[in-house]
């Protein structure tokens, strides 16, 4: 079993496809996890020139089931896009009707869904 397999056991569906794991942190009490949005563009973005990586926005802290007794922090953030010939800044959705079923809280689901 690969460490990305174990992973895409213990966190909610979608992180691991969805995000790049950055920080990790473990205190009696808790555990801290940090995720920042994977780098891919949409299929019709990816061969716009104009369409550029922007940063992050904030992250959003989830809380998530318990793991070996400890509190389960999850923060995410999600990457921010830039339309040259526009200006607008955006973020991707991401599509949660594959996790249709899965034990995706809906605070997850929420952030999934929201723009920057």
């Amino acid at each position: 079993m690969e460490i990305i397999d174990l992973l895409r056991e213990l966190l909610p569906s979608g992180i691991v496809d969805n995000f790049d794991l950055v920080r990790f942190e473990k205190t009696k009490e808790r555990f801290d996890i940090w995720f920042d949005e994977k780098r891919i563009q949409e299929e019709e973005d990816a061969v716009n020139e104009n369409i550029i990586a922007y940063g992050f926005g904030d992250y959003k802290s989830i809380q998530d089931f318990p793991l070996r007794g400890r509190f389960t922090h999850l923060h995410l953030r999600k990457r921010k896009w830039l339309d040259k010939s526009t200006g607008e800044i955006f973020s991707y959705s991401i599509d949660t009707s594959e996790y249709e079923g899965t034990r995706l809280n809906a605070e997850f689901v929420d952030f999934l869904k929201e723009d920057c």
